[in-house]
């Protein structure tokens, strides 16, 4: 079965509202093959930034537990956060 991908490497939410990011990136996940993925969420505040990649990290190990999400992020503290949370598929890059 062939799959159209989006043109983007980076996924990047339309939205500053974390329920809809969520929705947003989760939609993603399910559309797409994504095993590896980038996603920018740079410029969200640090606790909407916090619960927007703990639950889609939580959807994509679910999906692919041996898969790996980019975050970018625009503060150290969402990665400090997420480490006793760690799924084992995130890595972190500060904007």
């Amino acid at each position: 079965m062939l799959q159209l991908l989006p043109q983007s490497s980076t996924i990047i939410p339309n939205t500053t509202n974390p329920k809809e990011a969520v929705n947003f990136i989760n939609e993603y996940i399910e559309k797409y093959h994504c095993k590896s993925m980038s996603v920018d969420i740079s410029f969200m505040n640090v606790l909407d930034a916090c619960y927007v990649s703990t639950m889609c990290s939580a959807k994509h190990y679910i999906k692919y537990p041996d898969g790996r999400i980019n975050w970018k992020i625009s503060s150290e503290l969402i990665r400090e956060f997420n480490e006793s949370l760690e799924l084992g598929n995130n890595s972190y890059t500060l904007s």
